[in-house]
């Protein structure tokens, strides 16, 4: 068993692991017991690490769930049950943001078609964005027309009755849009009014809108890697009192293919870390500015092991500090 073990990577045997047990109906609690293996996990027993959204006080758990390539899958039977499955395990473990867009294909169909099969949907902090592509120096009324339109369907597509977050996509058109959001949440449409951007771009451009407009919440990427939002957005974030919803966390897969294969630290078990999932999820949501982390999946074991960072003994800034230095140097 030993040599068996020895040639799976530690994120696909504990995901796989924990998503026996959750299938089974059986918590992934603290200790498990599996041919002889020791299969630690965090404590779930006092429950999920929450954050408050500035702006009014609420709290929502600290991780959520992203949807952009994952539910990208059209009608595809197999995916759509891969998704399915996904979604229910996101609940189970106390549920939280869902995050898409317009941008991302057929996933706002996805998350609808699937909220409708789902028993449990709540607590769903349903969060999309407006995105056109029309240029500002358009007919100004065509803009804010098809940003309406959009938005519309959107709602329809997921089946609620209102969205809790509406964010203005990669800043498209922002001023047009915001606009329109604004308007909406003083008539009770959303609740909350946001915009982002990804990929470490736009910082200033993003800064700008932050000074300049009353928006809730700001998205853009954040990770243990890509560390630029430190110097100017996180500090302008906590100054403005604007929620911080970090996208990329994994860097499109890419810090699992960088470091997946090497060690976790011998420290890493004080802070209740067992997989390289854990470690860069705990890393992101203890920044002190931080409240949402959406990390994208449709395997649910992977899920599993993202909302169990949300569990369990976290980092203070010491220990985020080393954790990022050890990560640099591998």
């Amino acid at each position: 068993m030993g040599d068996i073990f020895g040639k799976i990577s530690r994120r696909y045997f504990l995901g796989g692991a924990v998503s026996l047990a959750a299938l089974a109906g059986l918590p992934p609690l603290a200790y498990g017991q599996m041919d002889g293996w020791n299969l630690q996990f965090p404590d779930l027993s006092s429950g999920p690490i929450k954050r408050k959204i500035p702006a009014t006080g609420e709290e929502i758990n600290a991780i959520g769930m992203g949807t952009w390539v994952t539910f990208n899958i059209g009608d595809d039977p197999l995916l759509l049950e891969h998704c399915r499955l996904v979604m229910r395990a996101f609940f189970a473990a106390g549920g939280g943001m869902i995050d898409s867009s317009p941008m991302y294909g057929t996933s706002e169909a996805v998350i609808g078609r699937i909220l409708q099969q789902l028993e449990k949907t709540e607590p769903l902090f349903a969060a999309t964005k407006v995105w056109t592509d029309m240029p500002s120096y358009k007919i100004w009324q065509g803009a804010k027309k098809r940003g309406i339109l959009q938005m519309e369907k959107s709602r329809k597509l997921w089946g609620i009755p209102k969205f809790d977050l509406m964010q203005v996509h990669n800043l498209a058109d922002w001023e047009t849009q915001l606009e329109t959001l604004f308007a909406d949440k003083e008539a009770g449409k959303i609740r909350y009014v946001g915009v982002t951007t990804s990929h470490g771009l736009r910082h200033e451009a993003i800064a700008h809108v932050m000074k300049t407009q009353p928006i809730d919440f700001v998205q853009f990427t954040y990770n243990i890697v890509d560390r630029a939002a430190e110097k100017l957005l996180l500090p302008l974030a906590a100054e403005r009192g604007i929620a911080v919803i970090a996208n990329m966390p994994f860097r499109h897969k890419q810090l699992f293919d960088l470091y997946g294969q090497q060690p976790l630290p011998e420290w890493a078990g004080e802070i209740d870390c067992y997989n390289w999932a854990q470690f860069f999820l705990k890393f992101i949501i203890n920044h002190p500015h931080v409240t949402c982390a959406i990390p994208a999946t449709r395997k649910v074991g992977h899920m599993l092991e993202n909302v169990q960072a949300m569990y369990g003994r976290q980092p203070d800034q010491k220990m985020r500090a080393r954790m990022a230095a050890y990560v640099a140097n591998l």
